[in-house]
């Protein structure tokens, strides 16, 4: 797939903290519900948030996977994390960019005070574009 990523002058530089400004892509678009650290039953795996994030990540792939795309068609996310403070950014900043390295997708991450379920404490959604 081909995506452009533009992080313009003018704004700070984005991808130490996760994300970039723009991401665009050519093709249909597929929007993937958020995932969160569930096994395959749908019970939250641990009540641990690395583990949370860990899981949702790989919850994440598993769903692009079966539409047939990867994270690199991945042009947006959305991350929700109960509780948000810098030490569970630093957990989610190195999935991230475990995930993409220094070529993210847009991203909004919303600090929560609940999710769906009792004790989840991450959810990641996501737009990804099947190529043209």
């Amino acid at each position: 797939m081909t995506r452009s990523i533009i992080n313009p002058a003018g704004l700070h530089t984005p991808t130490a903290y996760g994300y970039s400004h723009i991401v665009s892509a050519p093709g249909e678009q597929v929007f993937i519900a958020g995932q969160y650290g569930s096994d395959g039953n749908g019970h939250v795996v641990s009540g641990e948030f690395a583990d949370q994030v860990a899981q949702a990540f790989a919850n994440l792939r598993t769903a692009l996977a079966a539409a047939g795309l990867g994270p690199a068609d991945v042009v947006r996310v959305g991350t929700y994390i109960v509780g948000h403070d810098e030490e569970k950014l630093a957990v989610l900043l190195e999935e991230l960019h475990a995930t993409w390295g220094t070529e993210l997708p847009a991203q909004t991450l919303i600090g929560v005070a609940a999710l769906a379920l009792p004790g989840m404490l991450f959810e990641i959604d996501a737009v990804a574009v099947r190529p043209a």
